[in-house]
């Protein structure tokens, strides 16, 4: 297959023509490995390939799914692929190989995916751009000068460049949606416990769960049918039951919007995110829905009990890191912002932890409210448009590295504290060129309301045909 006819198609379309007979799942493999040779040196987002473990499962295991023979990538933190390195884009970690698959990779082959690499992440996931010390940094597709956002920016990138049409994320604060947003993706965070989480079945308490970025809403949605389901294994399961493809192209009749370009905890909004906004509401009304203005009143301490638990989460999970090496992990080990976060999170009690989930569970129920009175929630996905690599500081305070955060991506996380589906959809581009991704969220469980406006609103402002500038169909 050509590159030319590969960029063409998303993940479904690929798929029908394995089954058709008229590719081989060998020859999208090929066509795969040529487009990371074609567009990865400027953008740096496919950090592995494993060509030869990619041949030998799809002559000896590859199953007959709804993606099979389709090319995919592996963000390379959580999902565990047996034999091939899980590094969180962290030097200790480089060598560390996995027995056995995760649930969710099992998943993935079962629906017939090649996976074939792995793509970068930030540094053990917590930094706000894709940067580390294993890889360096991942450029943005749009523009090389910019971030490609966190922490799925290595799969971000190479979907929107056209390596793969769809590739593995997760999200535990906004990691699918905001590079997504920043690289013109569509991007679902599912309700919590939808899809198995990998690999411990608990990471984050539920608030971090797995997904995928894609091109086109079918795909995401295909997807989701394909691996959502009750593991035993894991201490959050949703609510079973959803055929997401289904939902596409029905009606989802007037919906009752929520708009709110006010950002949670104080951040300002940058006129361009407040803009893409303003043109979708236009859009929306067109299209016979009902848009309100809305704010979500949150707790005056929720930001602080947010901070607490991922900090101790943080040290928990250098914990068991530890325990996986072998050895104690040391300053050394760490950039010194990584080890300044670690070690506070050391520093809280289990008590503290405990108060602090009482906050978050406080935010969840603020958040929550809002479905009852209405079904879709609206907002920008990130306070600020792609940001240049320079605006990320490389060394500063803890207390700066979190106000950072809020002012970039303060619209994410409390849709992993209150449990709810959340997407971005690329549904604007600025002045300057760059994609502002607009964030729509629902009640928890509400992932199929959420298609269904998504497929009506990629059928009236199609976004496929647009290509960065770095990428395997650029002229």
């Amino acid at each position: 297959m050509q590159l030319s006819d590969y960029q063409t198609y998303d993940a479904t379309g690929l798929a029908q023509l394995v089954a058709t007979g008229e590719v081989s799942a060998d020859e999208l493999l090929s066509a795969a490995l040529e487009a990371v040779d074609a567009v990865n040196q400027p953008l740096n987002a496919v950090v592995a390939t494993f060509e030869d473990e990619a041949r030998r499962f799809i002559r000896e295991e590859m199953k007959d799914g709804p993606f099979k023979g389709v090319p995919f990538l592996l963000k390379d933190l959580t999902a565990h692929y047996a034999g091939q390195p899980t590094g969180a884009g962290w030097p200790p970690r480089a060598f560390l190989k996995p027995d056995a698959d995760s649930e969710l990779v099992r998943r993935f082959k079962k629906a017939g995916l090649v996976t074939f690499g792995k793509t970068a992440v930030p540094e053990l996931a917590m930094d706000w751009t894709t940067r580390s010390r294993a890889h360096g940094v991942t450029n943005n597709p749009w523009d090389v000068t910019r971030t490609a956002g966190t922490s799925s920016g290595g799969t971000a990138a190479a979907v929107a460049a056209g390596i793969v049409p769809m590739g593995h994320g997760n999200d535990g604060g906004g990691s699918i949606r905001v590079p997504s947003s920043v690289c013109g993706c569509f991007g679902l965070k599912p309700t919590r416990g939808r899809n198995p989480v990998a690999p411990s079945g608990s990471t984050w308490q539920g608030m971090l769960v797995e997904h995928a970025l894609t091109r086109s809403v079918r795909d995401s949605a295909a997807l989701l049918d394909a691996t959502a389901g009750a593991h035993p294994g894991q201490f959050f399961n949703s609510p079973a039951g959803g055929n997401f493809r289904t939902e596409l192209g029905v009606d989802p009749g007037s919906l009752r919007i929520a708009v709110s370009t006010r950002a949670p905890y104080g951040a300002p909004t940058h006129p361009d995110c407040a803009a893409a906004v303003a043109e979708t509401v236009r859009l929306l009304e067109d299209l016979g829905h009902v848009c309100e203005k809305h704010d979500i009143d949150l707790p005056a301490d929720g930001w602080d009990a947010f901070e607490t638990f991922i900090l101790a989460e943080y040290a928990t999970d250098m914990k068991l890191e530890a325990q996986a090496l072998g050895r104690a992990l040391t300053e050394a080990d760490f950039p010194p912002m990584l080890w300044d976060m670690i070690e506070a999170g050391n520093r809280i009690s289990a008590v503290d932890v405990n108060v602090a989930t009482t906050r978050l569970h406080a935010v969840a129920a603020a958040v929550n409210a809002t479905f009852s009175r209405y079904d879709v929630f609206l907002s920008p996905t990130l306070a600020q448009p792609p940001l240049p690599h320079e605006a990320f500081p490389q060394a500063t305070s803890m207390r700066g590295h979190y106000e950072f955060y809020l002012s970039w991506m303060p619209f994410t996380h409390i849709f992993n504290v209150s449990g709810a589906p959340a997407m971005s959809v690329p549904l604007a581009w600025n002045g300057e060129g760059l994609p502002i991704g607009v964030q729509f969220a629902a009640a928890p469980a509400a992932e199929g309301l959420l298609f269904r406006l998504a497929s009506q609103l990629e059928a009236a402002r199609p976004w496929a045909a647009r290509r960065p500038p770095i990428s395997v169909g650029a002229k």
